[in-house]
């Protein structure tokens, strides 16, 4: 019975004599992991972009689809993609065999009907026939005439004609076959530059104004970066890709092509001489410097944040140490050996 109450009153100084020893050891561990030497670097100043990131494709400006008005079968075709061509030039027949057979039954039909309203209108004059029999010869002859009128149009429909000067930039179809109504045959591209239409996140898209520089980057040009300029931003957006169109403005001498996809950075701010520390010195608004051997914790106020550098606008000078890479072990006040190394800029 002694030796149990014994036991169960040595329980607490257990507890405690292990609680201090917790307490040592994790003093000792932190004291192991502060370091007694750590690398810093001194801000630069250099030019901070602020840009906004978007993803589009080249097109053209202006580009016509042209089509039948008249599903028909695709009889000749007279030019092919990547041909210059002419307003009015002839670039493509539909077969029209039935309508010129009809046309000319037509034709054939309001003559015969505008010979009779002439013979009634000289019955008319001498008083012959009466004026409803006049009448009635006026009006068949006219309703013929309209008839024909329609089929020589119907008939034009089927000769594909260039609508401005410019150049064909696509064909779908190939003679023989049966082209439905509406269904484009040829594109035309006339009288434009190229652009690139961009969709912007909704969150940045009121940094974007018309007129802001453009870099432009592509897969088939790896080695070169172009430039342009934002030209309109529509006013609805994409609910379902939460998304603004951007459209952006190419040179007349650039390389690119339409249809090739193209990344995109819309310059909002530049500032050439900036403040600049590598972005992993930054944590939450916050640097740590070494000042006389000693760690001293800062808030600073960011600017400009990028992958490799943040823009800093105020808390530290140029001359400042700044350590390189802050960790939860360093502790404001403590004496340290600053090691100053040199930052790719």
């Amino acid at each position: 019975m002694k030796s149990n109450n014994f036991l169960g009153q040595s329980k607490p100084w257990v507890f405690i004599l292990f609680t201090v020893c917790l307490l040592m050891g994790g003093g000792t561990a932190f004291q192991y992991l502060r370091p007694d030497e750590v690398e810093v670097i001194r801000p630069h100043r250099g030019l901070a972009v602020q840009a906004v990131y978007a993803t589009g494709t080249v097109e053209a400006l202006s580009m016509l689809p042209i089509s039948p008005r008249i599903t028909a079968r695709l009889m000749e075709l007279h030019v092919d993609e990547g041909s210059t061509v002419t307003k009015d030039q002839l670039l493509a027949r539909m077969e029209d065999r039935d309508l010129r057979q009809k046309f000319e039954e037509l034709q054939i039909h309001e003559a015969f009907l505008k010979q009779e309203f002439k013979r009634k209108q000289t019955l008319q004059q001498q008083h012959a026939i009466s004026n409803s029999e006049y009448d009635r010869a006026r009006t068949e002859w006219q309703a013929a005439k309209a008839a024909m009128d329609k089929a020589a149009t119907e008939s034009d429909f089927m000769k594909l004609i260039a609508p401005a000067d410019g150049r064909i930039i696509r064909r779908d179809g190939e003679v023989g076959q049966l082209i439905l109504v509406n269904q484009p045959i040829f594109w035309l591209t006339c009288c434009s530059e190229l652009r690139v239409s961009a969709e912007v996140d909704e969150e940045d898209i009121i940094l974007v104004q018309p007129g802001q520089k453009v870099l432009i980057r592509a897969d088939a040009f790896p080695a070169q970066t172009f430039e342009g300029t934002v030209q309109s931003i529509t006013p609805k957006g994409d609910p379902v890709s939460r998304s603004y169109r951007v459209r952006i403005g190419l040179s007349e001498e650039t390389p690119l092509m339409i249809g090739m996809t193209a990344e995109t950075n819309i310059i909002i701010r530049e500032t050439p001489k900036a403040l600049l520390l590598p972005s992993g010195t930054v944590v939450q608004g916050k640097v740590w410097l070494v000042e006389g051997n000693k760690l001293v914790k800062r808030t600073v106020s960011v600017g400009t944040q990028g992958l490799k550098e943040t823009e800093i606008l105020n808390g530290i000078e140029a001359g400042d140490l700044i350590v390189l890479k802050p960790n939860i072990a360093l502790e404001e006040g403590v004496k340290i050996r600053a090691r100053i190394v040199q930052q790719e800029q």
